[in-house]
Formats: structure tokens, C-alpha cells, sequence
């Protein structure tokens, strides 16, 4: 199984790929190397959004009578990938919420993805918090149970992804709904993309409840035209989706996620940003509101065969440059002011 790339990754907690799961946490194995993944902060919600394997479709639209043909080949092309762990890379992450933004830098390993915070609201991290930071990431090093049991939870996050990637083409009705190009961040600059249009199968009975979020969704899917993979997603709530009759708790309605894709060169494809909005309960008593975008970038491929300790030492290596970049930008931003 590919890496899981736990997009809480290793916020401190331990982030396509096709949708995510997000407990903070997308699982790149099905995001990662694809899309599908998308939203989880606790429990039943973390259930949520394993962004999805939508699908992709060849040079001409009227060659697929029926989208749903079109999805089935896209969600066992997304799977294929999400199981090829032979690409690993280097990445940076910078996650805003309305209490301000926090960059990160991660590579991903065989042992679990590694993070490192290098910034926060775009100025770099004071002598003090970037030892806590690297003394927090050094902690799974000295530690190999709690290195294990992190990438235990990124597989079980992972698995997550690929069962609401499996169910998408039962789970969900297609028609088709355009064309469009693809853009930096999302698809392959200038290649061809098909937009579906989705809504949920009256006749789908979700096996589980991680699958049950799925039958109050509708949205978008943006997809290649030629290699067959997710550009992008756009999924919203139209309706209250409740966890285990709602006594898990429940997303309200109007909750949205967008994810999307582009491929980095040499055909692979990494999630390039991912937006959730949601509010709801947990447990019946605890609210819940999410509201963020996350933005990944910079990606360099790294040897598949990199250990954790080893991407620690590369990723403050990477700090250095990124804390660079953060001062030039810090002080670009107060001359602007004045």
C-alpha cells in the first residue's frame, strides 16, 4: 500500500490521490498519490470526506453513451495508483483558517510522513518554537512504537479513502456536464478535462457509515481526458447526513470540500489544494465547524527508499530556504504598509 499521508498529517498530530479523509489527516494513499479524500477531525466525522476517484474520459465525450462507464475506469486507475508506492516526495503545505495560516514541509517515507512546521502567518518560526518543532518530529525517531502506531493510524486513514473510492460509482448518478482546460494546480496545464455532474443513487445502501455521507452529496468532478484521473472535485451537503442514526452525530447542510489535483510531471499526480467547510455535532453535544484551504506545492521527488530520521535532516535542510522566503516576504509586506 502506497504511503498515507496524514494531512493532519503531522500537524502535530499527524494530509490527495482522489478525495481524503481528513482528521486532520487526508490519506495520500488515496489522496496522495490521487484524490480521494477529504475530512475527518473526530470520530464519526472523520468518516467524512475521502475526497473522491472520479473519473476521466478520452479525447471525445460521446465516446462513453453512459458516464458511469467512464467512472468505473477512473476509480481503478485511482486505485492503481493509490497502491504504487514507488513515487515518494517533498512537499509544502500552508493551511489558512480564520485564526491565520501554518506552513508546513513533508516528505514522505515507507515509516510514516514526516513534518515540520516552518512557519506561521507567513513569518518564520522564533528559535524556541522550531526546537519544540523538530523535538516533536525527533520524538517518532526515539520512539518506534509511536512511529508504528502513526503509520498504523495513515494506513487505517488510507483504507478509509479507497472505500469511498470504491463506492463512488454505485454511490453516485453522472451526466455529463462540459469541458474544460486544465490550469496550474489543477489537471495537466492545457490538457482537456470533463466535467461531471453528480448526485446520489436512490437505490445505493451505504455498508458501512463510512460511506453513509456519500448518499446526501452532489457537486462536480473535473476529469483528464486523457490519463484518466481526477483534476478536481466539488462536493455539497443538500441535506443533514447523521453518523450511526445520528447518535454519532451529523454534518449540517450546506457543508462543501473541494479537492484538487495536478499532475507533477512524469504522469504523477499529487493533491494540489483542498477546501472544507462544515459545521455539525459530535456525539449529540459537541459542535463541530471546520473552515479551512490548504495549499500544496513545491513538490521534488525523494529516494522511495528514504528512512524517517533521514527526512527529518532533509526537511531542515528545506527549513532554511522556506524561512528565508518567509522573511523576504514578511518584510516585502511591511514596506507595502507604509
Amino acid at each position: 500500500m502506497q504511503t498515507a499521508i496524514c494531512y493532519h498529517r503531522l500537524t502535530g498530530s499527524t494530509v490527495p490521490g482522489p478525495l481524503m479523509t481528513v482528521d486532520y489527516s487526508i490519506s495520500r494513499s488515496a489522496v496522495a498519490h490521487n484524490i480521494t479524500h477529504a475530512v475527518a477531525r473526530a470520530g464519526a466525522w472523520m468518516l467524512l470526506l475521502t475526497a473522491a476517484s472520479f473519473a476521466a474520459q478520452p479525447a471525445t465525450v460521446s465516446a462513453y453513451h453512459d458516464p458511469v462507464d467512464l467512472v468505473r475506469k477512473a476509480v481503478q486507475n485511482e486505485i492503481k495508483a493509490a497502491n504504487d508506492d514507488t513515487a515518494h516526495f517533498l512537499f509544502r503545505g500552508t493551511k489558512t483558517t480564520p485564526h491565520g495560516s501554518t506552513t508546513r514541509l513533508y516528505v514522505e517515507t515507507k515509516e510514516a510522513t514526516a513534518g515540520l512546521v516552518v512557519a506561521y502567518n507567513g513569518k518564520p518560526l522564533t528559535a524556541e518554537q522550531r526546537r519544540e518543532e523538530e523535538a516533536r518530529v525527533e520524538h517518532f525517531i526515539k520512539n518506534p512504537e509511536e512511529l508504528k502506531r502513526k503509520l498504523e493510524q495513515e494506513h487505517q486513514n488510507a483504507e478509509r479513502t479507497l472505500r469511498i473510492t470504491r463506492a463512488m460509482p454505485d454511490a453516485f448518478l453522472f451526466e455529463y456536464a462540459g469541458g474544460e482546460q486544465g490550469s496550474e494546480g489543477v489537471g495537466r496545464a492545457g490538457g482537456p478535462l470533463v466535467k461531471l455532474k453528480f448526485h446520489p443513487n436512490p437505490h445505493y445502501e451505504p455498508p458501512s457509515r463510512v460511506e453513509e455521507v456519500l448518499t446526501g452529496m452532489s457537486g462536480y468532478v473535473l476529469v483528464d481526458a486523457t490519463d484518466y484521473r481526477i483534476a478536481s472535485i466539488d462536493g455539497t451537503l443538500f441535506k443533514e447526513v447523521g453518523f450511526g442514526w445520528g447518535i454519532l452525530g451529523h454534518l449540517d447542510r450546506g457543508g462543501r470540500f473541494m479537492v484538487q489535483q495536478q499532475e507533477v510531471g512524469d504522469n504523477l499526480w499529487e493533491i494540489s489544494s483542498m477546501t472544507l467547510s462544515f459545521t455539525g455535532k459530535i456525539m449529540l453535544f459537541k459542535s463541530l465547524s471546520i473552515s479551512s484551504t490548504e495549499i500544496f506545492s513545491g513538490f521534488k521527488q525523494v529516494p522511495s527508499d528514504l528512512t524517517f530520521a533521514q527526512a527529518l535532516e532533509l526537511l531542515k535542510k528545506e527549513e532554511s530556504t522556506v524561512a528565508a522566503e518567509a522573511a523576504e516576504n514578511s518584510a516585502a509586506g511591511r514596506l507595502a504598509h507604509k
